[in-house]
């Protein structure tokens, strides 16, 4: 069993629900978060802003990972001792690459599977699924000819945040649905997928496609 935490976009006043959500999971493992950059972040502009997002969520974002220097053993351990694991948006594919090449993947991997609870925001939520593939049309690239895509894989969907963000993504999504065995979660903004004792929950209205059409979630899944 896996506990995850999906959002396609974090500070934004939509975000109620999935938020709620989080405190919920939150409430019986304690207030401590651990932070993985996506790349160097050496500002820590964007960890100060999460920082003040969790905090008025009564939640701590006390441990920065940089991802970019030498791992050691004692900042692993400050980061697993964590009560969750924040994994931040951008560039998903450097993302991968780096969390591949410190060992990071499979030590998350591990970790979660042992009841670590790991929140993921657009980079970060797709880093959760079997492949991210899916990046490549933010780039007006293929996603068929995406290498060395093979992700996480808690979950058996991918994921494609930012939906809202342009009119051309979701016939995008159908037409690569339609060429493969995967099914697709899309979500807006304001949008998310708890994953919790087995159960896949939808929060907010996202549009699950399979065989290059929208399905029901039950079908999506199955």
């Amino acid at each position: 069993m896996v506990t995850l935490v999906m959002y396609s976009d974090q500070i934004i006043p939509e975000n109620e629900k999935v938020d709620a959500r989080l405190r919920d999971l939150m409430a019986g493992r304690g207030r401590r978060i651990g932070y993985v950059p996506s790349g160097p972040e050496p500002d820590r502009r964007f960890y100060h802003g999460r920082q003040a997002y969790y905090a008025k969520l009564n939640l701590e974002l006390p441990v920065f990972f940089d991802i970019t220097a030498p791992v050691d053993a004692a900042r692993l351990t400050a980061l697993f001792e964590c009560d969750a694991i924040h994994l931040a948006g951008g560039d998903t594919s450097k993302f991968l690459q780096l969390l591949k090449f410190n060992g990071l993947l499979s030590l998350l991997a591990e970790w979660v599977r042992k009841d670590g609870l790991l929140i993921g925001t657009s980079a970060g939520a797709i880093l959760m699924t079997p492949t991210i593939a899916l990046d490549a049309i933010f780039r007006d690239d293929d996603p068929f000819g995406v290498q060395n895509s093979e992700a996480l894989n808690f979950v058996p969907f991918e994921f494609f945040p930012h939906l809202n963000k342009s009119s051309d993504y979701l016939p995008q999504l159908l037409d690569y649905s339609s060429r493969t065995l995967s099914s697709i979660a899309a979500c807006k903004d304001g949008d998310g997928i708890v994953v919790n004792d087995g159960n896949i929950e939808s929060i907010g209205a996202i549009v699950w496609i399979k065989n290059g059409v929208i399905v029901d979630p039950l079908m999506a899944v199955r």
